[in-house]
C-alpha cells in the first residue's frame, strides 16, 4: 500500500545535490517496533549537513521528473571531495519528530495512540517505523509541536550539565549561548545553581540572555572579549566549555582564558600550567575549515568532540529514561522552543524556504509538518 511520502537527499559524483519528495510503501511493526504518523519534525543545526551537505542552494531549482518533486542545487567543485563518502548514496533525513503511534507490535500495544517523540533519522516523512523503546512517550496535553523538538536540544542540554558533574567541574562556557539549545542550559543551570559564561555576538543575543537570568554574558566582538572571559572565569572557575562554532580559535581562546584565570595568582616558574585539567568540547560546526591550537595554556588540557548519541550510550538506559522523563515533564517549560514557521514537505525543499531556515538565525526555529497540504 502506497502514500508515505518522503524527503531523501543525494549528492552526486557529479557535483549535484538532490532533494527529492519520494512516495514509500506504508511501513508495517514486527513485535517490538511501532509506527508513527509524523505531525511535526524540526530542522536542527543537525540536520543541515545530511539534508544539503555543501550544495549553494542559493542556486537551486525545483523540478518535476514524474510523480517527484525536486530541488536540484549545484556544489562546488572543491567541496565534492569532502562529500565522498556519501556521493551517489539516497539518504533520508530528519534526525527528530514526534506524533501519535498509529500501528503497534504485539509487544508494543502500550504506546497505540499515544503521542511519542522519537529519534529516527528519517523524520522528516509521513510515517515512521522504529523501534518502541526509541519513543518516549508525552502527557496527553503534549502537542506534537512541543514534543517534536524534545530529544536532541534537550537531552543535548541535559548531557552538558552531566558532563560538567561527572568530570567535576564547578562551571562552564558556552559559545552561540543566544541558541534554541543555549536557552535550555541556562535555564538547567540557574536550576541547578551552576554559573554559566554565555559567548554571544550581539547586542540582541544579550538581552535574550539576561532576560532569563543570565548572570555572565560577554559578546564576542567586544574589544576587551578577552579580558571580560578571563573575568568571568576566574569569578566563577569555570574550567570545562562546549563550542558550537568548532573551526578557528574558539577552543584556544577558551583554553587560554581558562589558564588565565586559573594562573591569574601563581608565583614562581610554572612551566606546565596550572595543575586543574581545562576542557573544550566541540559539538557542533556553526564554522567550516580547521580548529586552530596554541600552546598558552600549559600541559593540563584536552579538546574534543561532544555528540548526543555516544553521550546516551555511555550512561546506559536507566539513566537515559530518567532524562527523557524530565524532558516530558518540562516539555512545555525548561525545554519549550518558539516556531517560526511551519512547512509543507515540497515547502522545505524550495529554495526560498531554505534560504530562511539555512543561516541557523537566533531565537528561529523551522518545523516539517508532513501531512501538511494533503
Amino acid at each position: 500500500m502506497s502514500g508515505n511520502r518522503q524527503i531523501v537527499s543525494t549528492a552526486t559524483a557529479k557535483g549535484e545535490l538532490i532533494l527529492s519528495i519520494v512516495e514509500n510503501d506504508m511501513p508495517t511493526p514486527n513485535d517490538d517496533e511501532v509506527v508513527v504518523e509524523i505531525e511535526a519534525a524540526p530542522i536542527n543545526p543537525s540536520d543541515m549537513f545530511p539534508l544539503l551537505g555543501f550544495a549553494d542552494y542559493s542556486k537551486g531549482k525545483l523540478v518535476t521528473d514524474g510523480n517527484e518533486q525536486k530541488m536540484i542545487a549545484p556544489v562546488l567543485e572543491q567541496f565534492v571531495d569532502a562529500m565522498r563518502a556519501r556521493l551517489d548514496q539516497t539518504l533520508p533525513v530528519g534526525n527528530e519528530g514526534a506524533g501519535r503511534v498509529v500501528a503497534a507490535g504485539a509487544n508494543a500495544k502500550h504506546l497505540e495512540g499515544k503521542m511519542v517523540s522519537l529519534v529516527s533519522g528519517q523524520c522528516y516523512q509521513q510515517f515512521v517505523k522504529a523501534p518502541a523503546f526509541m519513543c518516549l512517550p508525552h502527557h496527553d496535553d503534549t502537542t506534537a509541536e512541543e514534543a517534536a523538538s524534545s530529544y536532541v536540544n534537550p537531552l543535548t542540554a541535559l548531557g552538558f550539565i552531566e558532563t560538567l558533574k561527572a568530570e567535576g567541574h564547578k562551571a562552564m562556557v558556552h559559545t552561540a549561548a543566544a541558541s534554541n539549545l543555549g536557552q535550555m542550559v541556562l535555564k538547567l543551570c540557574l536550576q541547578e545553581d551552576i554559573d554559566l559564561i554565555c559567548v554571544i555576538r550581539s547586542d540582541e543575543q544579550a538581552k535574550i540572555l539576561k532576560d532569563l537570568g543570565a548572570k555572565y554574558v560577554i559578546n564576542s566582538n567586544d574589544d576587551d572579549f578577552k579580558a571580560q572571559l578571563v573575568d568571568a572565569m576566574a569569578e566563577t572557575e569555570a574550567t570545562l566549555g562546549f563550542d558550537a562554532i568548532g573551526a578557528g580559535d574558539m577552543a584556544d581562546t577558551l583554553l587560554a582564558s581558562m589558564e588565565r584565570a586559573l594562573s591569574r595568582n601563581a608565583k614562581g616558574l610554572n612551566t606546565y600550567g596550572s595543575d586543574q585539567h581545562k576542557q573544550v568540547y566541540i559539538y557542533g560546526r556553526l564554522a567550516q575549515g580547521p580548529v586552530t591550537l596554541g600552546q598558552s595554556y600549559g600541559m593540563h588540557w584536552g579538546v574534543g568532540g561532544w555528540l548526543l548519541t555516544p553521550f546516551l550510550q555511555k550512561i546506559g538506559f536507566e539513566r537515559m529514561g530518567e532524562l527523557q522523563a524530565r524532558v516530558a515533564n518540562e516539555i512545555k517549560t525548561t525545554f519549550a522552543s518558539h516556531i517560526t514557521d511551519e512547512l509543507s514537505l515540497a515547502e522545505a525543499i524550495d529554495p526560498e524556504n531554505i534560504a530562511r531556515y539555512m543561516p541557523k538565525k537566533t531565537g528561529e526555529k523551522y518545523l516539517i509538518k508532513p501531512q501538511k497540504g494533503l
